[in-house]
């Protein structure tokens, strides 16, 4: 498969099942974080999508580096930072929304890394969307059910972590264009296990992340096997499979789809709303995404 070929049924289906599990993801995530701390709760969801299949999957066809670094940047780097955002104020319902600025880095990412040249137009979508981007961070507040600036930022930079995750995905595929997808996904999610443990012991305490695993109710189970099963090894098999066969700058604007989900998602379950401004920044970024997804056909 080349960078060029067509969206296939199959892979326009592979699409819809991501934005399903990802924009109910963020609501799942915030149940999970009333009786677990981010750091705990990383590295429960990487334990639940790795361990159990590591004796059942070989490992893929490639090199370390490229399981291990996935793995930190997607794992620790983009959840660790995403759960905190959570936890320190973030609305569910805007996290789906700021998250989809990973397609903007990835494309800006691609350009050095990758040789995958962004078009005049891709340009002005990524600026549109900055300008969206920037009347949400316009309208935080620190009030119940508000947006906080630092969740806001956290949330930013977990995105960035994601578009970095997007390039060892394309980087993998020049090393083995035909390496299995559930078995990257699997073994790349044993690497942030043990970092989320140790920073969970360091910044919680070990005593209280001991308490916290022995208190733990079937919400949180249930919230652990969701993130684990479904948004990682599910959703993020099927996200690689797009990215073996299509740009990185193709597939990752897909991902706009997903606050229709989260928003309608995070009202129903937080009763979040949002106001006039971050409306309007949430109408500018999709428009901007819009612009870079529609730059050509097929």
């Amino acid at each position: 498969m080349t960078a060029t070929t067509r969206m296939s049924g199959g892979d326009y289906a592979c699409v819809a099942a991501v934005v399903a599990i990802w924009g109910s993801n963020f609501v799942v995530m915030k149940w999970g974080l009333t009786g677990l701390s981010p750091m705990l709760m990383g590295a429960l969801r990487f334990t639940v999508a790795s361990l159990p299949f590591l004796l059942l999957i070989r490992r893929p066809a490639l090199p370390w580096r490229y399981v291990a670094l996935n793995g930190l940047l997607q794992g620790l780097g983009q959840f660790g930072l995403l759960f905190t955002a959570l936890k320190f104020g973030m609305t569910a319902g805007m996290a789906s929304v700021v998250m989809q600025m990973q397609a903007m880095f990835t494309i800006l990412f691609a350009g050095p890394l990758l040789n995958e040249r962004a078009s005049p137009r891709q340009w002005i979508g990524l600026l549109v969307a900055g300008v969206g981007l920037a009347a949400i961070a316009l309208a935080h507040g620190e009030g119940p059910g508000q947006m906080t600036l630092i969740g806001f930022c956290l949330t930013l930079a977990a995105a960035s972590m994601w578009a970095a995750s997007n390039m060892v995905v394309r980087f993998a595929k020049r090393a083995n264009a035909s390496y299995d997808p559930v078995s990257f996904v699997v073994w790349s999610s044993l690497a942030p296990v043990v970092p989320f443990f140790v920073l969970a012991c360091v910044v919680e305490g070990s005593d209280v992340t001991w308490q916290m695993l022995r208190d733990i109710g079937m919400r949180e189970i249930l919230t652990v096997l969701y993130l684990g099963l479904f948004a990682t090894l599910l959703a993020y098999s099927l996200w690689t499979r797009l990215l073996q066969r299509h740009s990185a700058g193709r597939v990752s604007p897909y991902s706009l789809l997903v606050p229709i989900i989260g928003l309608w998602a995070g009202a129903l379950a937080f009763d979040e709303h949002l106001n006039a401004l971050q409306w309007l920044g949430v109408a500018t970024i999709m428009s901007g995404l819009l612009i870079n997804q529609f730059r050509r056909r097929g």
